[in-house]
This record gives structure tokens, sequence and C-alpha cells, in this order.
């Protein structure tokens, strides 16, 4: 039996990104749950997040910022074997959106599928992406993190609501002649499950139709916790299998889901004062799977870090489900 064999290395050829079109302030969130703009900025380091218009749906987020990738890229979209979108706002349990997003591309016979692995949805997108080249089945795959969390807030929720943001994220993943993404590190806690949810499921929404359309929520401290004190081992254990150490990490790009976690990552991963702190948080607000991406185009547009650095990108979030994973930056 044949199998195939790809390159030993890859590593992203382009990064593209796309925002939603409106900067939300906090004091445009606060009066439906009865909150402050010092209280958002206290809790979350959030001063505004980013949304999309209401016609602007995630696949539009999506298709901008692959292009971009694309284009970046230096490749024509047929040649784009596997198309990877991590999503859990697309509208539609059938079809997906990526064979969507693909043909709208022009990549119109690569195989293309959807994840759903919340805000580690980009890290797992890497990792699944990185492989497929490696193995030889592809040999530039494209993977997307996009979101239009809008759409599924409850205004009056004072647990994730004003949290949330819409964008996309989109990478080219390719061969390099020299390591450019590390090996992943990821995995699950399922008996966590229960700390980000959907409020109901379409079945009930079937079964009784006074059932109000499902939004999310989250036990706030006790994810804050889990996040905080657990995530930076999976980091560590990132970083000790890409074969560096701390003090070679240029960036740090974590999941924006919180400026105070952040903040205690960073402590207790043991970060050096040299490295980049990505926090597109403060201006983006937590967009999901399409954080990671935003925040190491804002890092990479600033000039906080270069192309060639080498960063530390973990994703973490509802399932509970975490991927990290020590990148090149193209």
């Amino acid at each position: 039996m044949n199998v195939r064999r790809g390159p030993e290395y890859t590593r992203i050829l382009g990064l593209g990104v796309a925002r939603g079109e409106n900067a939300v302030p906090n004091d445009d969130l606060i009066e439906p749950i009865n909150s402050s703009d010092e209280w958002i900025r206290k809790m979350t380091g959030i001063v505004t997040r980013v949304r999309a218009d209401q016609d602007t749906s995630v696949l539009d987020l999506s298709e901008r910022a692959a292009r971009d990738a694309i284009a970046q890229a230096g490749i024509d979209p047929s040649e784009i074997d596997a198309v990877i979108l991590s999503t859990i706002s697309y509208p539609h349990i059938t079809p997906g959106g990526a064979p969507i997003l693909a043909d709208r591309l022009g990549a119109t016979h690569a195989a293309a599928f959807d994840i759903s692995a919340a805000c580690a949805g980009y890290c797992y997108g890497i990792g699944q992406g990185d492989a497929l080249v490696r193995s030889g089945a592809s040999k530039y795959t494209l993977v997307i993190g996009a979101e239009k969390l809008s759409d599924w807030v409850d205004p009056a929720d004072r647990s994730i609501s004003y949290l949330l943001g819409d964008g996309a994220g989109a990478v080219v993943i390719g061969a390099s002649d020299t390591p450019g993404i590390g090996p992943t590190v990821w995995g699950s806690e399922g008996d966590g499950a229960n700390l980000i949810y959907q409020t109901s499921s379409w079945l009930d929404i079937r079964d009784d139709r006074e059932t109000p359309f499902p939004t999310l929520r989250q036990e706030g401290p006790s994810v804050f916790k889990w996040a905080s004190f657990k995530m930076p081992k999976i980091a560590l254990e990132a970083i000790e299998a890409a074969g560096v150490t701390p003090a070679d990490i240029k960036a740090f790009i974590p999941h924006q889901a919180n400026v105070r976690i952040i903040d205690q990552m960073v402590k207790q991963i043991g970060l050096p004062k040299h490295v980049a702190i990505a926090k597109d948080i403060v201006d983006s607000g937590n967009t999901s799977a399409a954080s990671i991406p935003l925040a190491t185009e804002r890092l990479l547009r600033d000039g906080d870090a270069k192309s060639g650095d080498l960063a530390l990108q973990i994703g973490f979030g509802a399932g509970l489900v975490y991927a990290a994973q020590v990148i090149a930056l193209p």
C-alpha cells in the first residue's frame, strides 16, 4: 500500500484579518446589565469591541480575511487543497460553511470542513493544517477562525454578553525549509462543559415555541480560575515540545478572553520582559476563534513583533477545550 509523505516542516505563509465594521464602546452596553464603563474595564480590560453590521455574515468576514491571507502567501486559490473553518457562530447545522467559503474563494476542489472548538478553534485548525501539509495530503491549507458572536448575545446577560465581538482571521499553511509550526499540545476537560454554554438547544425550541432564542452564558469565576492557573501549564508544555525556552519567545498571543487572565498567564508562565504581549481585546473584545489571528495581526501591524519571531499562542474555551503551539510569525 502506498502512503503519502509531505515536507518535514511547515509554516504560516500568509495572514489576513477582518474586523466587525462597528466599534461598540462600553457605554452602549451598560444599561441592560446595570453596570458601568469603569466596571467593565476593571473586570475585563475591554474599552470597545468590534461588531459587524446586521447583514454581514460569518462567511463574509471569513472571505475578507481569507483573500488577504491568500494574497500575502502569493498563491492562487486553486492551489489550496484544504479549507478548515473554525466557528461556533455559523447559523446552519448543515451544510457547513467551509465548502461554501472554498467555492467563493475559487478553491473549488479543496477538501473543506468546519470545526467547533470555540476559543481554541484557531489553534486546533493550525494543528490540523500543519499535519495535513506534513502528511502530503495538502500542499496548502487555509485555516480560518471566524465569529459573529453579536448574533448570539442577550444584552441583559451580565456573564458574557458585553465581552463579545465579531471578526475573522485566516492563514495559509504550506511547506517550509525550516521549522515554522511547533507540535500542538491540545486536549479537553469535558467535566467543565457546563461553564460556558448555550442556554437552550434547537430541540428545546422545536418542542416548546415559548423557549427563548439560545444565547451564550458562562460561569465567570470558574472560567477565570481554570484559564489563569491551568492553561499556563499547557503553554509551558508547548514551549517544551517545540524544543525552545521562554527566553526564545518574542511574542505571547493567548486567546483574548480577559486582560486579567492574560496578565495572570504571563506571570504563571514566567515570560521574560522582552516578550510582546497581545492585548487586542482592549479594542476588539473577545472574538472567540478569531481572537488569536486578530491579535497576531495587531502585533505585526504595530511593530511589536516581526516576521520570523517565535510566538507562543494558546486558545482555550467552551468544552472545556484548549490547544497551544509555538509558531514563527508570518
